[in-house]
């Protein structure tokens, strides 16, 4: 391989691993995985029994869901059986008091992964999409664990399902700036403080989706070759389908509501091929080099879509259907839960490649690549 390379250009990474015989470069390295859901959970029927749709076709979405299990704290219901109606105050407070214990989870038993203790934490960004919190889960989480007061922090709000790659190009960019300080991603997504309940198919959708969770991935700028490594990052934004994913005001029921476009799942099939090839492209490496596929679980119809554009066999994208089938789409967490069940696994060889995929508003397609 040749000599390493470092630079950045069009918000990409590179880190081409140089021979072990020549002096290493720093490169962010994964040291750590963590998450953790809230404990009240339902089977996909229990949640569907519990909104009681009129509509066939609501029905259905529940059932063809690929989902058997998720975590969320749904209201008691009302003296009519029905869901009671939360406010936008009440869904701001579930947001908070759930984010921060189910985010705490996550963070400690990364750091126990990673072998590290909460004063060893030099840097964190939390990444959320279902609130909006001043201060944020980073201050709020480092007062919970006890983090040091000097730990710098970062608060990425309102980038969607996409945004956990995202600010991992971020926290990478830190990392290797500040070699040997650990650094923590935190994904911490209580979609259910963003449930509409109307019966209808915009709120169906998103009711018969998305699931609660935190994840916590801890990073160090280090030369350790045994260790899993960040090598670049790529994105593409797809403009004229900027309106297709996006959670905004409805005026009707006076609170933030998603919105989930049907062609989603075309949308983003179509371009996955070309911003992978752009990650892989000056590595040497080709699609069918990449042994491991982390693919953010945004649905069935939106992975079915991704494994067909790019080839990808049921048992490469076994985990990430994996995590849709026992937690549904947790956001920005998704690809997290996904990496920690691959390195759980044991299926891992020292210089495997593979290739993180996130997907969100923008419309937005995030990858990254990462040498193990």
């Amino acid at each position: 391989m040749t000599n390493a390379l470092l630079h950045r250009a069009l918000g990409e990474r590179e880190v081409v691993h140089p021979e072990r015989t020549e002096p290493a470069k720093v490169a962010t390295q994964i040291v750590g995985i963590g998450t953790a859901v809230p404990e009240s959970s339902y089977t996909q029927e229990e949640v569907l029994e519990f909104f009681r749709p009129d509509d066939p076709r609501v029905e259905a979405l529940f059932r063809n869901s690929a989902i058997q299990r998720r975590s969320l704290s749904l209201p008691e219901p009302g003296a009519d059986g029905t869901p009671r109606i939360e406010t936008q105050g009440e869904l701001l407070r579930k947001h908070k008091a759930l984010g921060v214990e189910t985010g705490a989870r996550a963070i400690r038993a990364c750091l126990e992964d990673a072998g590290l203790a909460p004063s060893d934490v030099d840097r964190i960004c939390c990444v959320t999409s279902t609130g909006f919190l001043t201060p944020g889960f980073s201050a709020l989480l480092v007062k919970e664990l006890g983090l040091p007061s000097s730990c710098s922090r970062l608060d990425v709000v309102g980038m969607g399902c996409n945004a956990g790659l995202n600010a991992l190009a971020a926290v990478d960019g830190w990392a290797v700036t500040h070699p040997g300080r650990p650094a923590l991603l935190v994904c911490v997504e209580m979609c259910s403080a963003a449930y509409v309940f109307d019966g209808t198919m915009r709120t169906a959708v998103v009711n018969s989706l998305f699931g609660d969770g935190a994840a916590a991935l801890a990073v160090v700028g280090g030369t350790d070759a045994r260790r899993p490594s960040l090598v670049r990052f790529a994105s593409t934004m797809i403009p004229e389908a900027i309106d297709a994913m996006r959670y905004d005001w409805d005026d009707e029921h006076g609170k933030f509501s998603f919105f989930l476009d049907k062609e989603i799942p075309y949308v983003i099939g179509a371009n996955a091929e070309e911003v992978v090839g752009r990650l892989l492209s000056g590595t040497g490496l080709r699609r069918r080099d990449i042994a491991h596929w982390i693919v953010h679980s945004g649905g069935k119809k939106v992975i079915d879509a991704v494994a067909v554009n790019l080839g990808l066999t049921r048992h490469e994208i076994r985990h990430t259907t994996g995590v849709l089938r026992d937690h549904g789409n947790v956001s920005s967490g998704s690809f997290l839960f996904s990496y920690e069940r691959l390195a759980a696994e044991g299926a891992v060889r020292p210089g495997d490649h593979g290739v993180l995929m996130t997907m969100g508003p923008g419309s937005t397609i995030e990858t990254a690549l990462v040498r193990f």
